[in-house]
Parts: C-alpha cells; structure tokens; sequence
C-alpha cells in the first residue's frame, strides 16, 4: 500500500466500502452482503524516534509485547538515538513523525527559532530521578557551592533539572561547576566512581545506593512536582499529513501508561520486557522502576500538558538565556491529538 493510499481521509474510505459493498451486491454469483472482516484493513504508518536510554528501550519492548500498536492498527519504525538535537533533526527533516518519551525544554527555543514543531502530549510528567553523590563532604544541595556537577548539555533535560534544584535551595547555579557528562547513566557512573561530586540519575538505582557507595541528597519527583518531566512532539508536516496515525500511537502509549500504574499484571509484564533489554541479571533495578511508577503515578493518564506546564518550562529556559521570550500556547502545542488518542483509549471516538 502506498503513502496515498495511507493518507486516505475517512470520509473517501467509508466511500469506497460503500461503493465495494454496492458493487458486491449488484454483481450476480456474489454474495448480498459483505462483513467487515473481509474488508480491507486501513493501517497507519507512523516513524518514531525516542531516546536510546534504558528506561525507553525497556517501554518500548513493553508496548511491543502488549500489542498495543496493532490493536490500534498503526505500523510504525522506531529508531533511538543519544543525542537530543537528533531528535528535533530528524523530525524537521521528515525523516521521522513523532518523539514520545523526551524531555523537552529544547523544543521550545527551537520552535521560537522557526522550527515548525508542536508539543502534542504529556508523557512521564514526574521526574523519576535523584540527586546522588559519593563525596562525604556533600550532605544536602546547599553543600554543592564551589562543586562538580554532572548533567548533560547546558539547556539539556538533566542540566535544566539541576538549575530548577539548585535555585529551589538558594544555590545560584554560577555557584557550581557543571560537566556535560550526557546521559543519566553516564553521570550516575561519574558520580559513583568520584569524577564529580554530585549528579542526577534514574530511581532505578534508588534502593542499591550502599551496592554503589552513594547517597541521594535529593529527590526531584517531590522538590520540583511542577517540573514536567517528558512530552511527546511532533512536526507541523506529519501533524498535517499523518494526524490520525499519530492518535493511534499516541493512544497505544497512553494505554500503556494506564497499564503500567494500575493493571495488577504489569509488575510481571514490565520485568520480562526488563530482562529481554537489559540483559545483566541484575533485576533490583526494573523492579525499583515499575514500582515507583504504580507508587507516584508518573504518567499523564490523559496525556495533557497544560500551559501552567509549557510555562514552567519556558521561563527556565528565559532565567539561562535559552529562550529570549515566552511563547503563547497555542504556538508551541496542539493537545487536540491527545484529547482524540484518549476518546480512542475510552471507546469514545
């Protein structure tokens, strides 16, 4: 099937049902009526491309065991990559439709520069992270003065989390010395090994800090709860020519996300995705991560970012000089395509 073929509005598609099922009948030795399972099935091709951090590869092999993509009828490639400015590249190069599970704060400067980008949907809106560190000296984030931090990039997810922290507990972050590391994993390594006195990184490792020889100092889910952690964005373009395939994916993650917090199978289900990523047979880690998940009900269940949200975001990025002015909703985000993936979710649409 071609990509016309797939762009296909529903109005031409009950048309052309119609006009098979009129043909059926018109035509003697056919049969008078046609069921809908004989029907030609309509699928949606959608290209996705996420973080290649553990905690995404290990949703990713979740959703695919569910089969939440195919109940929603929706095909979809997925390509994961490291580098957050991959991420905004590849969809303004149509290269790709659709980010899930990112943080955003870059969207944002980008979109202000003319990136035709739009933020579609919240995601994990709870940060599942906290501040460790292996230096005796460092007991709370007011000890970090005159410090080695490491985050990724200056305007980069964990780099922006650390600055929102430092300034909850009066620290001015030109107090600290902050070293572009890049992902959590990577700086949960620095911190344990003693490279840098203090970093952020995944709850995963949250119940083992004496296997590491670290201490949290901090926990992000309840000092920033305003902090939205990850969204979902997408292109203008795929918006415009692919916008009933985004819903579909949008609603087999959100079905997910509802799973993962309530169903009392997901415990089991989570861990055997767990084990077919990550491969370590160290499985303290996923259990802490599906536990805190169902505890602190990380996910948006109904997928919405609100402008409180957005404007959290920007006006962090307007204190590092990142953004040069706050946007208006509507320029940055659409959640019109979550409010049709959880109708579809809820058997509404």
């Amino acid at each position: 099937m071609n990509d016309t073929a797939f762009r296909l509005s529903r109005r031409r598609v009950l048309e052309m049902c119609a006009g098979a099922g009129l043909a059926a009948a018109l035509r003697p030795g056919l049969a008078l009526a046609q069921s809908a399972k004989d029907l030609p099935k309509l699928s949606y091709p959608v290209n996705i491309v996420n973080t290649g951090s553990n905690a995404t590869l290990v949703l990713q092999k979740l959703l695919e065991n569910l089969n939440y993509l195919d109940e929603f009828n929706v095909e979809t490639k997925t390509i994961n990559v490291q580098d957050g400015s991959k991420l905004i590249g590849s969809l303004l190069s149509g290269g790709n439709d659709i980010c899930l599970l990112s943080g955003f704060s870059q969207v944002l400067p980008a979109i202000e520069k003319g990136a035709t980008l739009k933020l579609v949907a919240g995601a994990n809106i709870l940060i599942a992270q906290a501040l460790y560190t292996s230096n005796p000296d460092v007991k709370s984030v007011k000890d970090l003065r005159g410090k080695t931090i490491g985050t990724g990039a200056p305007g980069a997810l964990l780099h922006e989390m650390m600055v929102a922290l430092l300034r909850k507990h009066g620290v001015d972050p030109s107090e600290v010395q902050f070293v572009n590391i890049g992902s959590s994993g990577a700086v949960f390594k620095s911190v344990a090994a003693g490279r840098v006195d203090a970093g952020p990184a995944m709850t995963d490792v949250y119940d083992q800090q004496e296997k590491y020889g670290v201490r949290a100092i901090a926990d992000f889910w309840s000092e920033l709860p305003d902090y939205p952690y990850q969204g979902s964005y997408a292109s203008e373009q795929a918006i415009a020519d692919k916008r009933d395939g985004l819903v579909r994916v949008l609603a087999a993650y959100c079905k997910m996300y509802r799973f993962m917090m309530d169903d009392p199978k997901a415990p089991e289900a989570f861990m055997d995705a767990y084990r077919s990523i990550i491969r370590t047979g160290d499985e303290d880690q996923g259990e802490m991560m599906i536990r805190f998940t169902r505890e602190k009900k990380t996910y948006a269940r109904d997928l919405m970012l609100t402008p409180k949200q957005i404007d959290y975001m920007q006006d962090l990025n307007l204190e590092l000089g990142i953004q040069k002015e706050r946007l208006a909703f509507d320029k940055v985000a659409d959640m019109s395509l979550a409010k049709d993936a959880v109708a579809l979710v809820e058997g509404r649409a």
